[in-house]
């Protein structure tokens, strides 16, 4: 068996190697472009944009939410979002290799080409007016979530429709990997 130390200097001090390593190739680039190409027939489809979410546990959660609720990718920012990870992987229980992860140059320009083909975005903020519940959810949606400080600005106004969770107002919000479950659920009763 080798020694922890060696195993560590090689995938770092945070990874959960249990005395493995391996070496494998790198998953396939996920295109955007493509994506859609495959979506566009669809009459219902859903997509998940990440604006500023860093801790690649979080992502890795909602990739396995994303598969549960029949997304069809996870979207996020090359600057600022985790690469792939073990850390990634392991949250993702296995949905890293299941749904695609698609790292964009421009999140408000992305927004923009999605609204270009026929989906809706759809940003949920704590703050907004309106509950998802009592939204009308498109069928061709992508759901918009922000980090701990919300989405930024420019994401916002590429929104077609904020709206929030019913929550009770002791607590001011949820994890993003939890808030981003419950709005799948959501559109998925739909």
């Amino acid at each position: 068996p080798a020694d922890n130390r060696l195993l560590e200097s090689m995938v770092g001090r945070e990874a959960v190697h249990q005395g493995l390593v391996a070496v494998c190739a790198p998953l396939p680039n996920a295109d955007l472009n493509q994506l859609l190409r495959e979506l566009k027939d669809e009459e219902r489809a859903l997509l998940v944009v990440l604006d500023q979410v860093s801790d690649p546990r979080n992502i890795g959660a909602i990739m396995r939410s994303a598969v549960a609720f029949h997304a069809s990718a996870v979207i996020v920012p090359e600057a600022g979002s985790p690469n792939e990870s073990g850390a990634l992987a392991k949250a993702s229980s296995g949905a890293l290799e299941l749904i695609p992860l698609i790292k964009v140059a421009n999140l408000a320009r992305t927004l923009d080409t999605l609204k270009k083909n026929d989906f809706w975005c759809v940003g949920l903020d704590g703050y907004a007016d309106q509950m998802i519940t009592d939204a009308k959810l498109p069928k061709r949606c992508v759901l918009v979530m922000g980090a701990e400080d919300g989405m930024r600005r420019l994401t916002m106004e590429n929104c077609d429709i904020v709206v929030k969770l019913p929550m009770n107002p002791a607590i001011e919000s949820l994890n993003v990997s939890i808030a981003t479950a419950v709005a799948m659920y959501e559109w998925n009763r739909g």
